[in-house]
């Protein structure tokens, strides 16, 4: 039996802040009991080349997104995580829903993840795009965890990439030191919750083995706002926690590129 990956993007969020916190119990569970690796984003420390890097497996030379305007990106020939793993294993199924329309949207500049219509034809690949651009991304990481919960309980899919910016968009309107941005970490805590206890249900009833993935694409300076170099805006990381199997044997460190590659080896 093939491990289940769920690969959880969790925007500009701030990980000490949110282990500090008291509101974030489920992310220190996983913290605490997974693989742990902190990582340095390349420079701009923007959602578009991070997410690009992060998914696709690719330095930003490789992929050519320079900024959240992706014009004149390679990400054609640049593959993401879904891709590769069905690319690996034709019978794979896999699911993506994300709030940030370059993410998933092919309507949008992007899209990272790769439409594969044929695939979705099939029922291989679902993808469940919305526009927390326009309606807030408080509202509709709130449908995305709905959406993406159902799919873990109904389907299981085999690799999945389930996206929240909430905390992201309350450190650009109100820095990452108040209230505001704290709520908006809980809020993203509780679908994790619901996120690993769909999954735990599907390990006791089918005996599956998944990996959970959690990772960011950059941090924020105090007051709110990110893309220079500073040690907070570079700041990710990565959670890996094993659920019906052991977790990873993944180095200490390792480059944000070298993520996919990772994950698919946990595929082979």
């Amino acid at each position: 039996m093939k491990t289940k990956i769920l690969l959880v993007g969790i925007d500009g969020l701030i990980l000490q802040t949110a282990l500090n916190s008291g509101r974030a119990p489920m992310l220190k569970s996983l913290k605490d009991s997974g693989h742990f690796t902190g990582l340095a984003m390349d420079t701009p420390t923007l959602s578009g080349p991070g997410w690009s890097t992060l998914l696709t497996g690719s330095t930003h030379a490789q992929h050519a997104v320079v900024d959240n305007r992706f014009s004149g990106h390679n990400l054609l020939y640049r593959p993401d995580l879904l891709s590769r793993a069905y690319y690996q294993d034709q019978s794979t199924t896999t699911f993506a829903a994300a709030g940030w329309p370059p993410l998933v949207d092919p309507a949008g500049v992007g899209p990272v993840i790769h439409e594969r219509r044929e695939q979705a034809r099939a029922n291989l690949h679902r993808v469940i795009a919305r526009d927390g651009e326009t309606y807030g991304y408080e509202r509709v990481d709130a449908e995305i965890a709905t959406v993406a919960v159902f799919a873990m309980e109904k389907f299981g899919p085999d690799v999945s990439f389930v996206y929240f910016c909430d905390a992201d968009e309350a450190g650009h309107s109100y820095g990452v030191v108040g209230s505001q941005y704290i709520e908006a970490i809980g809020r993203v805590d509780s679908y994790l919750t619901r996120l690993h206890d769909a999954i735990e249900q599907r390990v006791g009833r089918y005996k599956e083995e998944w990996l959970v993935v959690l990772t960011t694409d950059h941090g924020h300076v105090d007051e709110g706002g990110h893309g220079s170099d500073s040690p907070q805006e570079r700041a990710s990381f990565v959670i890996a926690k094993g659920m019906g199997r052991d977790n990873p044997n993944w180095p200490a460190n390792f480059a944000p590129e070298d993520l996919v590659s990772l994950i698919l080896d946990e595929r082979a």
